[in-house]
């Protein structure tokens, strides 16, 4: 248990046997997950780090799971994560350097903590959530309708009569719209995507993005760098680089994609526990 502003925390830290040189990984949660992650996947993770040697600290943020206070937006966890990392510093005495990971929106929120703490020296970021109403609506045009065609299970929904052609015209054509013209809903908006990119582009460490084949959320991410130059000299630096799923979902939910992420974040690390 540990404290953020007067309300308690809970985490959950796996050791490592030896630790080394190793620095502390910190496990962000995003979305309505807890410390466990979808189908334990955070659990997997911190796991599998601990064991190759690395001390990893998977939390609650406020609001969420097992600790205290009210829920609170992504682009409000400053303080808890900087409360998270005092914790895994406070538990492993002489750790000086850690790494975040997140998943979704809490890949967002490590983006925009990321210059404000000197202890930060790497970021894994997966399937960072950078919504829109025009963003999503050209991500589904773009990369869900042209798929749904070719799977057997939507003509197999049309040949039992179970397909609704005339509301999915609809949906087409207003997704057409909002992706060129933009939402309402979207007015002012930009502004946590900005404070992404701004803390991004001042980071000096290492950062590694996951993203999967099969997810709107890291089709819009993807789709968001392909068009605006400002990312693309981001993620162009020498420190980023990026690893590619294309059979898996949001949450890695297969085994195999899983571990395979897994497999990337071990070996990625490798040169960081080394300086």
């Amino acid at each position: 248990m540990f404290e953020c502003r007067g309300e308690r925390l809970l985490g959950i830290l796996h050791e490592p046997a030896d630790a080394g040189r190793a620095p502390g990984v910190l496990i962000v949660v995003g979305g309505p997950q807890y410390r466990a992650g979808s189908h334990r996947q955070f659990v997997v993770l911190a796991r599998a780090l601990a064991a190759a040697g690395y001390p990893v600290l998977r939390f609650d943020h406020r609001g969420i799971g097992d600790s205290d206070g009210a829920p609170r937006s992504f682009a409000e966890l400053d303080d808890d994560i900087r409360a998270a990392l005092d914790a895994l510093c406070s538990a492993r005495p002489g750790l000086e350097r850690c790494v975040i990971f997140g998943l979704c929106d809490a890949a967002s929120a490590a983006m925009m903590y990321c210059p404000t703490d000197p202890r930060l020296v790497a970021l894994i970021l997966a399937n960072p959530w950078v919504h829109s109403e025009a963003g999503v609506a050209r991500a589904y045009v773009k990369h869900y309708y042209g798929e749904r065609l070719l799977q057997a299970s939507f003509w197999r929904k049309v040949a039992a009569g179970e397909f609704d052609a005339a509301g999915s015209v609809r949906d087409l054509l207003r997704k057409l719209w909002v992706s060129v013209t933009g939402s309402p809903s979207d007015s002012g908006g930009g502004a946590f995507q900005d404070r992404m990119l701004h803390a991004l582009a001042g980071f000096p460490g290492r950062v590694l993005l996951l993203l999967s084949g099969r997810d709107l959320t890291a089709a819009e991410f993807t789709d968001l760098c392909q068009t605006d130059t400002r990312w693309q000299a981001v993620l162009a630096r020498p420190n980023v680089e990026q690893r590619n799923y294309p059979g898996s979902d949001h949450t890695f939910s297969d085994a195999e994609g899983l571990a395979s992420a897994i497999a990337d974040c071990k070996a990625w690390l490798g040169p960081v526990a080394c300086r």
